[in-house]
């Protein structure tokens, strides 16, 4: 009986410790758990936290609209329709980055050499007029993904189509660019004796060529189809660049310093361009500026 007295007392003394040791247990892990919960919960709202909104978007949400810069006598990416209504390629292209912001459209039409200024100095929120990608000018500004690639083109007076052949051929004469443009840059890389002339809109030097007052001008080869077409005293020369060097691609600029603008920019021409509307919005604008003639003036 003692030894059993014994192992009973024994039994319950232990089962009185376990008891006892259990709520210590679980004091010491609730407090950890809840340390470790408080430590993660600031890391998972940093991860969740999103990038700080740059000024250019700040600005276009707070005004309810995208401020576009253009110029807009450069069919088909830009021109006016029979109602003055902005038209081509490129305009519909900002109507699409304006309604997929949320937001109006207001176009802005400007010298092509200002319009990179007005782009930095917050004038327009974004420059989108053929703009060709340049290291040159990507030091100062952003480019958005390219949407459309061109060739380029010399237009001379009809008649002289077979003067013009070679690079040798524009030795001494004159030859014309958009002032402001790559082409301007062209005719100074590879026409390297012949002398730059520059205006600021490529119909006045087509009708410079017309006139016979310069020898040649170049420009985007879609844009020398609709020149062409618009004035018949105008031809293609046998002169052709290398494709190579001159096979341009489209851009649209955004001032520096705007990441998330120039993204939600690019996710618009990544889908345009691979849904095939952006070349339709294309084949539109030169079939548009074919019905209208472009009038030069």
């Amino acid at each position: 009986m003692k030894k059993l007295f014994a192992l009973v007392l024994a039994t319950l003394m232990v089962l009185s410790m376990a008891a006892c040791s259990a709520p210590a247990a679980q004091e010491t892990a609730a407090p950890a758990a809840e340390e470790a919960a408080a430590t993660e919960a600031p890391a998972a709202e940093a991860a969740e936290a999103p990038a700080e909104e740059g000024p250019v978007m700040k600005k276009i949400k707070e005004s309810g609209k995208l401020v576009v810069g253009t110029e807009a006598q450069y069919a088909p990416y830009e021109f006016k329709d029979l109602d003055a209504n902005f038209a081509g390629c490129d305009m519909w292209l900002s109507q699409q980055i304006a309604d997929a912001l949320g937001v109006e459209l207001e176009v802005v039409d400007m010298s092509f050499d200002g319009i990179i200024p007005a782009v930095q100095s917050s004038q327009v929120d974004i420059g989108i007029a053929a703009f060709t990608v340049t290291e040159e000018r990507a030091q100062v500004i952003d480019f958005s993904e390219v949407y459309e690639k061109s060739p380029q083109a010399v237009i001379v007076k009809k008649g002289n189509e077979a003067t013009y052949s070679t690079k040798e051929s524009f030795a001494g004469q004159k030859v014309g660019a958009q002032k402001g443009t790559v082409q301007s840059l062209l005719i100074k890389n590879v026409l390297t004796d012949s002398e730059l002339f520059e205006l600021d809109k490529y119909p006045e030097l087509g009708m410079e060529v017309a006139a016979g007052n310069i020898a040649a001008l170049v420009v985007d080869s879609a844009v020398a189809d609709a020149l062409i077409k618009s004035n018949p005293d105008l031809a293609l020369a046998t002169f052709e660049f290398d494709p190579n060097e001159v096979n341009f691609g489209k851009a649209a600029v955004i001032a520096k310093g705007n990441e998330d603008f120039v993204a939600a920019v690019n996710e618009v021409i990544i889908k345009v361009t691979s849904d095939g509307s952006f070349q339709k919005a294309y084949d539109d604008a030169v079939a548009l500026a074919d019905s209208m003639g472009l009038a030069m003036d």
